[in-house]
């Protein structure tokens, strides 16, 4: 069975965006860029909420069509428009680029979609996650920690009461100083 793989940048005090809804202070390189290439590249297709998904369509379809990009920002934008996508939005009419749009995250639906056949499922979105925490729907989590603290912004995991046990399967330092952590959910932890 697929796992369900939130894939997220955050500051090394746990948020995703600062103030304002920046994300300027990630620290994305080359070296950075190309892990994360790879990853979702394994991926069997994408998890977004609207708005992750409305800046990803605002610049990937094309993204390769400029003659100053890197060649790992080309590399993604074919990948992006590629791989399958779902989108969770109440209020999106029409999407394109190989993507579905469901209108609620309904968690039997959510794991008949991990039964299919295929690579594990990208999971982005602030609110999108707060949703598959909710349910318990999230099997993995694949952080990349940026040496920055924000002190203030949108932290990416909402405070849910109950703990969950997780183990450390992989991690790697990047030269630029971010970290990437990846975690699964220990369910046998959780009895």
């Amino acid at each position: 069975m697929r796992k369900i793989v939130l894939m997220m940048s955050v500051s090394l005090d746990g948020y995703f965006e600062g103030p304002g809804h920046d994300i300027g202070w990630h620290r994305v390189d080359d070296e950075v860029h190309r892990h994360a290439n790879d990853m979702v590249a394994a991926m069997g297709g994408l998890l977004h909420g609207r708005v992750t998904y409305e800046l990803m369509a605002g610049f990937w379809p094309t993204a390769d069509s400029d003659p100053e990009a890197s060649a790992v920002t080309t590399e993604f934008a074919t990948i992006w428009r590629d791989i399958p996508k779902v989108v969770y939005s109440r209020t999106l009419e029409d999407a394109g680029w190989n993507t579905t749009i469901v209108r609620d995250v309904v968690p039997e639906e959510v794991r008949a979609l991990k039964a299919q056949p295929g690579g594990d499922l990208g999971l982005s979105g602030a609110d999108l996650t707060a949703a598959f925490l909710r349910h318990d729907l999230v099997d993995e989590f694949r952080l990349y920690v940026h040496p920055v603290l924000l002190g203030a912004g949108r932290p990416l995991f909402p405070t849910s009461g109950s703990p969950a046990d997780l183990r450390l399967t992989g991690s790697r330092t990047f030269g630029n100083g971010v970290v990437f952590l990846c975690h699964e959910r220990d369910r046998a932890a959780d009895r």
